[in-house]
């Protein structure tokens, strides 16, 4: 079944019972994300913005996340080159409820999080992100610190507005490919510096009521190609997709919509290789992992098994018009995630 539908009409996202009005996807944000037309309790809205910066040698995340009853403000160190090291630290935050105040839309607005150990901002403005943070003992007694820039040129991206099967819970999502990365990143004496002809950003925005128990999968990636951009977003497990699913290729500022994507991953391990395939034929790809952001978090009531896998991707990728593109050697990631939160 293809899972394509498109919304091109500027709406509000949900209805007068906290529904939304027209599950599928969109290029840009034409659904209106009201936070005072949710109707479940303010314990199970999860609203968080996170972005990822990657070179072919190193890369950074960041997260800034009200979960409801929890949140998580996190960031992450990865060296991908000869001897794969990454270093996360969260701060957790208990009870936000939304006093974090994250913003109801992706663009012309700052999001900010700040303790005694750790300063985090996110900064968009028309064209550009800033991302810039200091995090004090963030590893062995070293200070994290970045200032990161990231060009948002005009653009398409993946919107995806996907019900749960269960009333008053949706999941409306943001994913922004292909942005040039400069700036730099420190920790300890270390300095990394982002090269915006080789280097890029993807931002994950994400706000809605989910369902307890969830296992998702999702992989993104950016390179250029022929002298122009290429990215995907690929993924699966955030609710029913019969309206549309979250898979596209990105091809200088265009999105190309797929079908279904499935990971292989082998039962021998995440860090042995992987494929990824689709229904519709137009993404087949070798994984070759580099290394395992492995995390485990169990509270109880709160339980969370992370494997985000960085690693290589190689294979096809094939555009709307049937332009089939050959990929090699990609530095990306692949994750899966099962939560109880």
């Amino acid at each position: 079944m293809g899972r394509n539908h498109e919304i091109t009409e500027n709406q509000l996202l949900l209805d007068e019972n906290g529904n939304l009005r027209e599950p599928g996807w969109s290029r840009t944000m034409v659904q209106d994300y009201k936070k005072n037309m949710i109707r479940a309790p303010r314990w199970r809205v999860k609203e968080w913005d996170y972005y990822i910066v990657m070179s072919d040698k190193f890369g950074a995340a960041f997260t800034i996340s009200d979960d409801g009853y929890i949140g998580l403000q996190s960031v992450s160190v990865l060296e991908l080159g000869r001897k794969p090291w990454e270093h996360t630290e969260t701060v957790l935050t208990a009870l936000p409820l939304g006093k974090l105040r994250l913003p109801q839309k992706s663009h012309d607005c700052t999001t900010k999080y700040t303790d005694k150990r750790l300063k985090m901002r996110f900064d968009a403005k028309k064209g550009m992100r800033r991302i810039r943070c200091q995090f004090k003992n963030f590893c062995e007694g070293k200070t994290f610190k970045c200032d990161i820039l990231l060009i948002e040129p005009e653009m398409d991206t993946m919107v995806i507005a996907t019900p749960w099967g269960k009333k008053k819970h949706f999941y409306y999502n943001q994913k922004i490919n292909c942005m040039r990365a400069s700036g730099y990143m420190e920790l300890g004496g270390k300095r990394y510096e982002f090269n915006p002809s080789r280097d890029f950003g993807t931002l994950d925005w994400g706000r809605g009521v989910w369902t307890y128990d969830n296992t998702w999968y999702w992989g993104s990636g950016n390179t250029d190609l022929n002298g122009r951009s290429f990215g995907f977003n690929i993924g699966y497990g955030f609710g029913d997709t019969s309206a549309a699913s979250e898979n596209v290729i990105f091809y200088d500022g265009k999105a190309h919509k797929l079908d279904d994507v499935t990971f292989h991953i082998p039962e021998s391990g995440y860090t042995d290789p992987w494929k990824i395939t689709s229904s519709d034929g137009r993404f087949e790809m070798d994984f070759v992992p580099v290394l395992d952001r492995a995390a485990k978090l169990d509270y109880k009531v709160i339980v969370s098994d992370q494997h985000q896998v960085f690693g290589r991707m190689s294979g096809k990728a094939v555009l709307d018009d049937g332009t089939e593109l050959t990929i090699k050697d990609v530095m990306c990631f692949a994750e899966k995630v099962h939560n109880k939160y």
